[in-house]
């Protein structure tokens, strides 16, 4: 799998998704200063509400616009079955005899793309699993504890 090709992908797909959202964020700004935002009584909080969302609408597309920008500038490096794993390591793993393809990355955690017939998911570092996986080899196991579970996966392949 190319992975220059799969991050330009992902660039296409995160681009289609900021066109979406910064329309309907648009559309959240205009219902906050519309007229009928303004509170009926003290208990209607549709205004309020509206605001909460246009924050966190506002947030997420300048979360996309950094991950773009890293996304152009990113240096993919190759990897074979004796590197550790690090960032631009696509990652075959095994869990529960379920096989799942993993991009990792600095930033964009829990993005997913379907590429090549494949759905690929970005982890990051700074997630549980990500963290587990990095710097191991081909062939070894991360372990990766949520509260009283213990998952393990095992890595098949890393490219």
């Amino acid at each position: 799998m190319d992975k220059k090709k799969l991050i330009e992908h992902i660039r296409g797909e995160l681009e289609k998704d900021l066109a979406n959202l910064t329309a309907v964020a648009k559309a959240t700004i205009e219902a906050v200063t519309h007229e009928e935002s303004k509170p009926e009584n003290e208990y209607d909080t549709r205004g309020l509400e509206a605001s909460y969302l246009a924050r966190g609408q506002a947030k997420r597309i300048s979360e996309i616009k950094e991950l773009l920008v890293i996304l152009k500038h990113v240096v993919v490096k190759d990897f074979g079955p004796d590197d550790k794993i690090a960032g631009t390591a696509l990652i075959e793993v095994e869990h529960n005899g379920k096989t799942s393809t993993l991009f990792m990355m600095t930033h964009g955690g829990g993005v997913n793309v379907d590429f090549e017939g494949k759905r690929i998911q970005i982890v990051t570092p700074s997630s549980p699993l990500g963290e587990a996986l990095l710097d191991l080899y081909e062939g070894d196991v991360a372990i990766v504890e949520q509260g009283d579970q213990v998952r393990e996966y095992e890595i098949v392949s890393v490219k």
